[in-house]
């Protein structure tokens, strides 16, 4: 063989060549489904975006419904394992802060994926559970870099990680949404100051079973900041 021919390909199994075909059925059926949402999207318009036939289709997928609960659930696992390799490094409020940028800016389909999944989760109660582990998985997968803040900042100890996850969790969705809307209003830097403000009210003793209300201290707290250092609070 001359060093001019190239190397033969090697033929994929049957195997992996149904992973092939299903990976690029996802990525086409996540694209339709995020500019034309679950209702408007079609499983012929799905299958000739990836390049398949709609027997294609029906081979891998035994409806639309199955398609679309098997994309989000995938995307769902890409999502947590990201997130986790983001949350590994660093101060803990920081990394959270290089997570919202990242989701923020990225993927500009994955925000409608979400809010489509959302409705039709409420719309049709037996996908609700699909839902439900979703969002437990995303809220597992912070446990460790909240719990790792909460230790920063002294927080009490009768205060499950496990909520304060979800409480930020739904912050930082929410935030997410915002700068997608209004990029100018919402920076990193209004979501440290929000994490912030959560754990300066758990460490001034807002916690679990505490009952507390503002007058109970001094309502400021102190924290460390960004680079582990203690600062006051107004």
């Amino acid at each position: 063989m001359s060093d001019g021919d190239a190397a033969p390909r090697r033929r994929l199994t049957r195997a992996e060549a149904k992973a092939r075909t299903r990976e690029q059925l996802l990525d086409a059926a996540a694209l339709i489904f995020a500019r034309k949402g679950y209702a408007g999207a079609s499983v012929e318009e799905i299958a000739e975006s990836a390049g398949y036939s709609t027997g294609a289709l029906y081979s891998n997928f035994a409806s639309k419904e199955e398609l679309f609960l098997e994309l989000m659930a995938a995307r769902g696992e890409r999502r947590v394992a990201a997130v986790a390799e983001i949350l590994d490094t660093g101060d803990p409020i920081e990394a959270l802060a290089r997570l919202l940028e990242r989701s923020a800016g990225r993927d500009p389909d994955l925000m409608a994926l979400r809010a489509e999944f959302w409705l039709y989760a409420v719309r049709n109660p037996d996908a609700m559970g699909a839902l439900t582990a979703q969002r437990r998985q995303q809220v597992e997968a912070l446990i460790d870099v909240i719990g790792a803040a909460m230790e920063r900042w002294d927080t009490p100890p009768d205060v499950p990680a496990a909520e304060v996850a979800t409480v930020v969790l739904a912050m930082f969705q929410g935030l997410v949404r915002q700068r997608r809307i209004d990029p100018d209003r919402v920076s990193r830097d209004l979501f440290v100051r929000g994490l912030r403000w959560l754990f300066a009210g758990l460490q001034a003793g807002w916690g679990a079973g505490s009952g507390s209300s503002a007058g109970s201290g001094s309502g400021a707290g102190s924290g460390p900041g960004a680079d582990g250092t203690t600062s006051q609070h107004a």
